[in-house]
């Protein structure tokens, strides 16, 4: 099953620009070509001469940083080997951190508890506002970052400490706590394609073929998306946004599973709210309509919002329209009616907005389409609704597959918080901390051992290109702090009883 490639090089309905193509293409047609020719010959596994006692400690990662820890990932592998995609087999060996707040003296030390190939090693216990200095190493081999140079991006730091050595060490300097004491935590997560089997099918481009589970596992959506659950529940999550795409094709099956995987964290409409992504629709008029059946629970509005003690949460149907799925999205004009009048009604109250598709997408390796985002008439009228709303602080999009953060001169009060997709590579969620005074968005991949393994595997979509779009070029991208006057929400403010006007456990409110 084809996966939507979250739009880059797939929505060939809605083309880029000729400049964006140049561009993109400029950068991308060396790797391009060598994994079209890689897929000629197909997956067969090759292998070299190798020292048994050799080792590779790649794709070093700074993923998660806040006021007090950080959370650092690489890979080891076994030198000379091929696993048919072009990643070195596994080599299972002891993992550490060595880091210090001088690049001389790397005087503490974090290490995992068992040997593995996928390391994630995290260090606690940080200064606030502390510039800290760290090297990772297995077996006394020091990892190298994942290379980020199509984008001139940084995977492993704050600053460009380190970078064009071959060892580090590597800098960070931690961020400051929100102002306030802390209220809640939401995790916000997106494309869980539930029912997909290849990850990084590219329409057009039947030379790059995708990647697949290795033979005998679980399906990766489902790992990857329990594995989520967990985590968020681990990292102390009181609700969770799940902004659309939870299938791969709106398929029954595939949508009562995705169903009980979710149920797990809590209820539906209580602990979880649920919108639809372009993914999520039905195929056919007659087909039925099975993201309504499992989440809304019968015909109204697949758009809804919801008081959460003080905090609002509105959710929005990005792909309320006809379409075959691979073009711009879409709110039907009822909906964005209602959108914009509730902004208007209540314009300071501390709100979340979430939907599939972002308002705008910039930066991008990959040629931009229309398809990778809402309408742009429809996605200027929302900029300007939240201009005028100023309790508006976060909107919350999926569909681009990557981690982003924009604030645009429209509405600078409000971050735009692309989040990367659960299914795959880097996979995971970002966590929403609010505070009294401001918030924190922190980026977590989901670390079951399963977890690991595929996000690790699904690094090659793409043609091993997929770091460049997906992880974000910054930790900023990924990690930031916000402030904003949040005191009107309540500390974990759920309340026992639905609103009026609410459909208790659809998720839905029209009034």
């Amino acid at each position: 099953m084809r996966c939507c490639f979250s739009a880059p090089l797939a929505a060939m309905s809605a083309l880029p620009s000729p400049c964006e193509v140049l561009r993109s293409g400029a950068l991308l047609a060396p790797t391009l070509l060598r994994a079209a020719a890689g897929a000629l010959h197909g997956p067969t596994r090759r292998g070299h001469a190798h020292h048994p006692d050799s080792l590779a400690a790649v794709h070093l990662e700074l993923v998660t940083l806040t006021e007090d820890r950080a959370i650092i990932t690489w890979y080891t592998g076994v030198p000379g080997t091929n696993d048919g995609l072009g990643h070195m087999l596994p080599a299972v060996t002891e993992g550490e951190v060595r880091y210090g707040t001088h690049p001389s003296r790397l005087d503490r030390t974090a290490a995992e508890d068992r040997p593995t190939a996928h390391h994630h090693v995290e260090l606690t216990d940080l200064e606030p506002g502390q510039t800290y200095y760290y090297q990772a190493r297995s077996r006394g081999t020091a990892a190298t970052p994942t290379p980020l140079h199509l984008i001139r991006g940084n995977a492993v730091g704050t600053n460009r400490y380190g970078l064009g050595s071959s060892r580090g060490p590597y800098s960070f300097t931690t961020p400051q706590p929100p102002p306030g004491r802390h209220l809640l935590s939401i995790a916000l997560c997106n494309d869980f394609h539930i029912g997909e089997t290849t990850a990084g099918l590219m329409a057009g481009l039947p030379l790059l073929r995708g990647v697949a589970q290795e033979p005998g596992l679980a399906p990766y959506p489902e790992i990857m998306s329990r594995a989520l659950v967990e985590e968020a529940q681990r990292r102390g999550a009181d609700l969770l946004l799940a902004a659309g795409d939870i299938s791969a094709g709106g398929a029954p099956r595939d949508l009562a599973e995705a169903k009980r995987i979710l149920n797990s964290f809590g209820s539906h409409g209580q602990d979880y709210f649920a919108v639809r992504g372009n993914h999520d629709r039905p195929r056919h008029r007659d087909a039925g309509d099975a993201f309504r059946e499992e989440f809304l629970g019968g015909p109204g509005p697949a758009y809804f919002a919801r008081d959460l003690g003080g905090l609002r949460i509105i959710g929005l149907d990005t792909y309320e329209k006809d379409g075959n799925g691979a073009d711009a999205g879409g709110l039907g004009d009822e909906q964005l009616s209602w959108f914009r009048a509730r902004l208007k009604e209540r314009g300071d109250q501390p709100t979340v907005v979430f939907g599939h598709h972002p308002l705008t997408v910039r930066d991008s390796l990959f040629p931009v389409s229309g398809g990778q985002r809402l309408g742009r008439r429809q996605a200027r009228s929302i900029l300007d609704a939240y201009a005028s709303a100023p309790g508006v602080f976060l909107h919350h999009a999926g569909h681009t597959h990557r981690n982003k953060r924009t604030v645009l001169q429209q509405a600078p009060h409000v971050t735009l918080q692309e989040v990367s997709a659960a299914k795959d590579y880097p996979g995971g969620f970002s966590l929403l901390r609010i505070h009294s005074g401001g918030y924190a968005l922190n980026h977590y991949k989901t670390s079951s051992a399963q977890a690991r393994e595929w996000g690790e595997r699904s690094r090659r979509v793409a043609g091993g290109l997929w770091p460049h779009h997906a992880l974000g070029r910054s930790v900023a991208d990924r990690n930031s702090m916000t402030a904003h006057d949040l005191s009107g929400v309540s500390p974990r403010g759920v309340p026992a009883a639905a609103p009026a006007g609410f459909r208790a456990g659809l998720g839905t409110a029209a009034s």
